[in-house]
């Protein structure tokens, strides 16, 4: 079944935005009395009937509501945008279907892009979220400065993954599983070993992800699938 985003649901009637309710009616040709799934991104889903097809302002009556419970432990990655964004906008998607609950955009020493417009990216979040099936839209931040950033409180594992000749441990290793965690990725030229080292004062730990040297985008979506691998329910190992 088909499903929309409809942030905002308080009733049994609902009417999709105009961009959901053109999808819906021009897209895929749906028609009154079909029923399709939408979802608040806050935690739950809702089967829906469509009572009034329309380009614009599609109304459905919700039929149904059931919760999505949440996994046990949250990922945010911060990690410094690429200069081609479309390679950006591919960690970003899948992320979002592997599971990542929060991304930062990190303004570093040597960031080639210094500014990221987020309207384009919480667009292919949204998207990634439909596609998966996902109950929960994940957060997108605004691009902060690292030294700002690190500062920030965060309760949880903290992790910074950089090129240097360090000791380093694997984030497998290091992960404690059921447990929070944020992960600093740096740009294409890695950070400054003085933000490496202010990072190290903040409580970060060093780590490895491969012992291939690995583009910014492609480090940050192996630190999603670790952390997803590392926190999945025994069963399904």
């Amino acid at each position: 079944m088909h499903l929309f985003y409809a942030p905002d649901i308080a009733s049994d009637f609902y009417t999709l935005s105009e961009t959901e309710s053109n999808h819906c009616a021009r897209v895929l040709r749906l028609s009154e009395g079909d029923r399709i799934e939408l979802t608040d991104g806050k935690g739950y889903f809702y089967t829906a009937e469509i009572s009034d097809l329309h380009t614009k302002h599609c109304s459905v009556r919700i039929i149904d509501k059931r919760v999505s419970i949440p996994r046990d432990c949250r990922l945010h990655i911060a990690v410094s945008p690429v200069k081609n964004l479309d390679r950006f906008e591919i960690f970003v998607e899948k992320a979002v279907e592997i599971g990542i609950e929060e991304i930062t955009l990190l303004k570093t020493q040597f960031s080639e892009r210094k500014d990221t417009k987020i309207e384009r990216i919480e667009k292919i979040v949204l998207a990634a979220v439909k596609q998966s099936q996902k109950a929960f839209v994940p957060r997108v931040n605004e691009t902060v400065p690292f030294k700002d950033f690190i500062g920030c409180k965060f309760q949880g594992q903290k992790f910074i993954a950089h090129c240097y000749d360090t000791e380093k441990v694997h984030l497998k290793q290091a992960l404690v599983p059921d447990s929070d965690a944020l992960i600093l990725i740096g740009p294409e030229g890695d950070f400054s070993q003085a933000e490496v080292q202010a990072a190290k004062n903040e409580g970060f730990i060093e780590i490895s992800l491969s012992n291939s040297r690995l583009r910014t985008e492609t480090a940050a979506l192996v630190a999603t699938a670790i952390f997803d691998f590392v926190n999945q329910p025994k069963s399904n190992y």
